[in-house]
Order: structure tokens, then sequence, then C-alpha cells
């Protein structure tokens, strides 16, 4: 099987609101996730064990991104949205000044610790 590698796109256009930001982080977080999972079926589909392992960190990695844009796109639906105000923008930027860099995995917790 011989798969090639075409360049990157060229990034689209500016967000043009912090709404439109989260979702375009959203929707880029769900492009690259779509592209490991090729990457890991191409690997299965030849047997390549090492590189399947391998991919396994990027799943994972890329699982808690993916986690992270869907709780900051909740966050500006909260704040109003295309709608949100100077002063939710700015409740918003210091809730995620407090944020921590990682997410908690629903594989990882159970119903006692959530």
């Amino acid at each position: 099987m011989v798969n090639k590698i075409y360049n990157l796109p060229a990034p689209g256009p500016d967000p043009t609101s912090m709404n439109d930001c989260f979702e375009k982080v959203f929707k880029s977080e769900v492009e690259n996730i779509a592209s490991i999972y090729k990457i890991v079926e191409m690997s299965m589909a030849e047997k390549d064990w090492a590189t399947w392992n391998f991919m396994q960190w990027f799943v994972k990695e890329q699982t808690e991104e993916e986690t992270l844009a869907l709780d900051l796109l909740s966050k500006i639906k909260v704040a109003g949205g295309e709608k949100a105000g100077h002063d939710a923008l700015y409740t918003l930027d210091l809730d995620l000044g407090k944020t921590p860099d990682d997410a908690t995995l629903a594989q990882d917790v159970t119903v006692e610790k959530p």
C-alpha cells in the first residue's frame, strides 16, 4: 500500500469574533484527531505495530485537546456566544487564566471520583 503525504493547506481566514475563534479551534482539533486516526488505521492495516504503539500517545493527547477546545466553546456559549459583551469576555478571560492546562479524560475517572 502506497500512501502519499501532501502539503498542509494554508490556514483559513482570521476569526471574526471570540466565538468564531473558539469554534475554529474546536474544528481544528476535530480535524487533527481524524488525521491521527488515519495514521493509526494505516498502521493497523499494514501491521506496523511500532507505529501503532507510537501513535497511542498522540491519540490520548489529541483527545485531551478536543476536551479543552470543547470546554472553551462551552464557556463562550455561556458568556453569550456571538453576542458576548465586554464584561462577559473579561470575566471569561479571568476564568481562563485560572484554568489548568490539562484535561481529565472520562476514561480516567469513576463515578465516585469524577
